[in-house]
């Protein structure tokens, strides 16, 4: 996996793959979101990739969020079958990156992180955004040991453990990038400037994670965007290491009607993430409803500082 050390300052991260799928026009409604794509239509995805790329991202991030060995498994595939789409995610990222440099010759290869969403997000019931999981520590560990597994076999750069809503997964997590000597970050879906999706506190994370040679970074995602410098103030308290922050748009989701509430230009969130580098985030993106018209625009706030 890439040396850590090596990873530039600020880090420009891409921003939603959902967000960009949709805008070409799939329905993304299903049990495995986005991942249903990795089996369905895996050239959109990378289409989706190559979009974030020219607007200026120096990281991908796999389309494996929402997959997972029975996931994949619930649609008739075996085991074998379903490790092999997991891992394409990865190859998916890498050979859009390849087509890219062939392209414009960048200065830097585009980085590959691997995505490792919460066990929320196989149950498909936004647990992700509570935490509160009816299923023991080590259900949990062997669940997401084999996608660990998988992802680590395609050789990413990194991984990406994103949206832990609860300090019990992440703790889960931790323990299994130094099962596989694998580094990675951790960010948390938060309810607010101090809590996590569970309640408990973001400060506790860098408690937790402090002495793990292998997560490199604590951070928040998928959270609202007027948290996230309040968050990293509380992160810090306990933590030194780098700071990874790439929140939603602030857009409110309907889930009865299907629709999104509110607007949020590319120039307020770029404007946003100056400040979140201000308070000593340097790994920085967007999550959901941010495209690569608000990468492009973060980008450009970046590094005017």
């Amino acid at each position: 996996m890439f040396d850590i050390d090596l990873i530039p300052r600020p880090l420009l991260l891409d921003g939603g793959l959902a967000t960009e799928l949709e805008a070409q026009g799939f329905d993304l409604k299903d049990k495995l979101w986005s991942a249903r794509l990795l089996k369905d239509s895996p050239l959109a995805i990378s289409k989706a990739h190559m979009a974030y790329l020219r607007a200026g991202a120096g990281c991908l991030i796999s389309a494996s969020y929402q997959a997972s060995i029975p996931g994949f498994m619930s649609l008739g595939l075996d085991a074998e079958e379903a490790e092999s789409l997991i891992r394409s995610s990865v190859t998916l990222a890498r050979q859009t990156v390849d087509e890219f440099c062939l392209e414009t010759s960048p200065q830097m290869r585009p980085l590959v992180a691997a995505s490792i969403g919460p066990y929320g997000a196989y149950l498909a019931d936004g647990s992700e955004y509570r935490g509160d999981y009816a299923i023991s520590r080590q259900a949990l560990k062997e669940f997401h040991r084999p996608r660990l597994a998988a992802l680590v076999k395609a050789k990413p750069d990194f991984l990406a453990c994103e949206t832990i809503p609860c300090l019990t997964e992440a703790s889960v997590l931790s323990e299994l990038l130094v099962e596989f000597a694998a580094p990675g970050w951790i960010s948390f879906s938060c309810r607010d400037g101090k809590h996590l999706s569970s309640g408990e506190t973001i400060s506790q994370a860098g408690v937790l994670c402090t002495g793990n040679p292998y997560v490199f970074a604590l951070g928040v995602n998928c959270s609202s965007p007027a948290h996230v410098e309040s968050l990293i103030d509380e992160i810090k308290k306990h933590w030194s290491k780098r700071i990874v922050v790439y929140p939603n748009s602030g857009e409110r989701y309907d889930a009865r009607s299907g629709h999104w509430h509110g607007t949020t230009s590319a120039a307020s969130c770029a404007s946003a993430a100056a400040g979140w580098q201000q308070h000593d985030a340097d790994i920085i993106g967007g999550c959901c409803r941010m495209g690569p018209s608000h990468i492009k625009a973060i980008g450009q706030a970046l590094s005017k500082r």
